[in-house]
């Protein structure tokens, strides 16, 4: 991370500033501020539907899927959807899936080892992991997944994609997500026990309860959010410790340090620039490192957050034993990741099926960084062993 952040948390922690695209803004840096930011309803998410905020690329039309979805909703709406995804979104379910997360990790690991060294971690292993399970979950069948991926790439990247495109990948998974509500609802024996059929089955129960746009937007979301992390920061992590190869042979002594190892990792790795959607402030509010008035906009950094001195100590260093707390890498608050079990778990089952199926795994030349997308993470990074 740019030594940057710790002078501006020490110096400035609210920052103001201004990006490629919007109105001036504010980002900020400390723990406390952020946690505010990220739980305080008096900062609004679906203010932000007409704010001209600070962003890196070109928004997207204010459309109404996009105002139904969740994730740019407030209270009471915010928590009305929160709830039923909650209802379906069980630690039950979640938990019936490790053993499809562990076979699908085994398998992967399996059929690079069989195609032979070098080969790519990130199309071996990074990403159709968490594809893999997130269409499981929602029950998205193996034909469709290349359609909905191909969009999500196009949803999340920056400004060096074309406004056009980003646009035609939304409408595309909409359109996609549609027609998988329409196939559960044609389906004679009901709903599928999956997590897509168990939100239809909430909608048709009871209307008032969920909007089709609603749950059309619900679904899209899970897809996007549940998998597009998760792949980079796995590959990610491959990468911090292969660098450093302490670390990769302190987890092969005792692979039963990687829950731990992978807690304190998501503390230190950056996702992208900043985290965490931008809220607009209400009213005035004042935080630790100024005050916010009535209508401005506000991003995070749960980078920066996550190396508060204030609530870590030594910080800068990655300490594979360190105690986790506090990190804000799923957020917090109402808004917190509501899959963020789930994607432990996969960083978890990955690490330990390359740490004890391919001990002697080494990176075999520079790794390839993502350029075009907001979320850090590796585009390719070949592997021997």
């Amino acid at each position: 991370m740019d030594p940057a952040y710790a002078r501006m948390r020490a110096e400035q922690p609210l920052l103001r500033i201004k990006m490629a695209y919007g109105q001036e803004g504010w980002l900020a840096l400390r723990h406390d501020d952020v946690r505010t930011v990220l739980s305080d309803p008096r900062f609004s998410r679906a203010a932000t539907l007409e704010a001209d905020l600070p962003r890196a690329e070109p928004d997207l039309p204010n459309t109404p899927e996009m105002a139904a979805n969740i994730t740019n909703l407030d209270q009471p709406e915010h928590g009305r959807l929160r709830g039923l995804i909650a209802s379906a979104f069980t630690a039950r379910r979640i938990e019936r899936l490790r053993p499809f997360v562990d076979e699908t990790a085994q398998r992967l690991v399996t059929e690079m080892l069989v195609a032979g060294s070098p080969a790519d971690l990130v199309k071996a292993v990074c990403e159709p992991l968490p594809v893999a399970v997130i269409c499981e979950l929602m029950g998205v069948p193996p034909a469709g997944r290349s359609i909905f991926r191909a969009g999500i790439e196009a949803v999340v990247s920056n400004a060096t994609v074309a406004a056009e495109a980003r646009v035609a990948a939304v409408q595309a998974i909409i359109t996609y997500m549609a027609e998988l509500i329409d196939e559960r609802r044609r389906d004679p024996g009901g709903p599928r026990d999956d997590l897509l059929g168990a939100l239809v089955a909430a909608r048709d129960a009871d209307g008032s309860r969920l909007s089709e746009a609603e749950l059309n937007m619900l679904g899209v979301t899970l897809l996007v959010a549940g998998h597009e992390t998760t792949l980079n920061m796995i590959g990610n992590m491959v990468v911090t410790l292969l660098t450093d190869r302490s670390r990769w042979d302190y987890l092969l002594a005792d692979p039963d340090r990687i829950p731990a190892a992978v807690e304190e990792m998501l503390r230190v790795i950056p996702s992208g620039p900043y985290s965490g959607l931008a809220r607009v402030a209400l009213e005035d509010v004042e935080l630790t490192g100024g005050t916010v008035r009535a209508g401005e906009a506000v991003l995070v950094s749960a980078e920066a957050a996550n190396r508060d001195p204030e609530v870590y100590d030594d910080p800068e260093t990655l300490r594979l034993d360190r105690e986790p707390a506090n990190i804000l890498s799923f957020g917090y608050g109402s808004h917190r990741c509501v899959g963020a079990v789930l994607a432990r778990m996969q960083m978890q089952i990955a690490l330990r099926a390359l740490i004890t199926r391919v001990p002697k795994l080494d990176l075999a030349g520079e790794v390839e960084w993502r350029t075009s997308t907001l979320i850090r993470g590796p585009e390719a990074v070949l592997v021997t062993w």
